[in-house]
């Protein structure tokens, strides 16, 4: 079986690097360099090319940080092509995710549906109607607008415990009634 002069030759200078040969590391790299280009290239779309000296540049890196993880008994070049192919697909990924709006600059280009939040409103109300208007008051104030049921009781002149049962009372029935439960 003939072996291919370039794996033959990349895979001296590795071997060579992993010794500790400073000088055939350079080489190494440099004829990475020179082979990732164009592989790169190829596989990018016109409007990316200009990406493909930042993938050779991470995937030189990638080879540099785990080049002990080399397997010195396996071909080389199918080593760096498995490295070189998922940068590639990193690169893939991260330009899927399309260029966006920054929250603070969408006011101008999205309007706020109000629409949606008066009919919850709506329905929230007929809903606490059907429960004493205390325990609905309770729930509102905790459930809805956030406050503690220490707040709640004290604007209804009650204890915490006698709220917190009203308001597990009032839940229990609305739950009840509305899930197709006893009525």
């Amino acid at each position: 079986m003939q072996t291919d002069p370039t794996e033959m030759r990349l895979r001296s200078l590795m071997l060579a690097s992993l010794d500790g040969d400073a000088a055939a590391y350079r080489s190494l790299l440099a004829e990475l360099g020179r082979h990732l280009r164009p592989y790169f290239t190829r596989r990018l779309t016109p409007a990316f090319a200009a990406h493909a000296e930042d993938l050779v540049q991470e995937t030189l890196l990638a080879i540099h940080a785990r080049r002990l993880t080399y397997d010195r008994n396996r071909p080389f070049t199918a080593w760096l092509h498995a490295v070189a192919h998922h940068k590639f697909v990193d690169h893939v990924r991260r330009q899927s995710i399309r260029l966006t709006v920054p929250l603070e600059d969408d006011a101008p280009i999205i309007a706020h549906d109000d629409s949606a939040d008066a009919l919850a409103r709506r329905d929230l109300n007929v809903v606490l109607e059907t429960v004493p208007a205390r325990t609905s008051d309770l729930i509102y104030r905790t459930k809805v607008d956030g406050a503690s049921v220490a707040e709640a009781a004290a604007a209804h002149g009650m204890t915490e415990t006698a709220a917190k049962v009203s308001i597990h009372r009032g839940l229990k029935a609305l739950a009840m009634r509305f899930a197709g439960g006893p009525k």
